[in-house]
């Protein structure tokens, strides 16, 4: 029996003009789609409606509301460039590397730090609401 040769992929023609807008909101789909498939990134999603919640508990106002979705939405950007390195540290790397290590602790200090953003601001909101800030 004779080896089945794999041909690789053809790259896509590339798209201009309004069709650009419809493949690019595909390719955005696409990278939601595999960005749930990451527990953290499910965590994050919980967190949205929880902190909306607890932003409203706390008579939080508009701006409060805005800066909450603005920080949740560079902590979802955060994660998925952490989820894109560790895609390609994986594919470069499958063996143990100092440098696989290395990408991956920065992009997870990079989530850390937005994480750190979002409780930080809440905490701030709560202060405020009990008049302690």
């Amino acid at each position: 029996m004779k080896p089945e040769i794999i041909k690789p992929l053809e790259k896509p023609e590339r798209v201009t003009g309004v069709a650009h807008l419809f493949a690019a909101a595909g390719y955005s789909i696409g990278g939601l789609r595999r960005l749930w498939m990451e527990t953290a990134f499910r965590h994050i999603i919980v967190a949205l409606p929880v902190g909306s919640v607890l932003l409203y508990i706390l008579d939080a106002g508009v701006a409060d509301f805005l800066v909450f979705l603005v920080l949740f939405s560079a902590l979802v950007a955060v994660e998925a460039l952490n989820t894109a390195i560790e895609c390609i540290v994986d594919h470069l790397a499958p063996q143990w590397e100092v440098f696989a290590r290395d990408a991956k602790d920065l992009g997870s200090l990079a989530t850390m730090c937005l994480l750190f953003a979002n409780g930080f601001f809440m905490a701030v909101v709560a202060l405020r609401y009990f008049g302690m800030a």
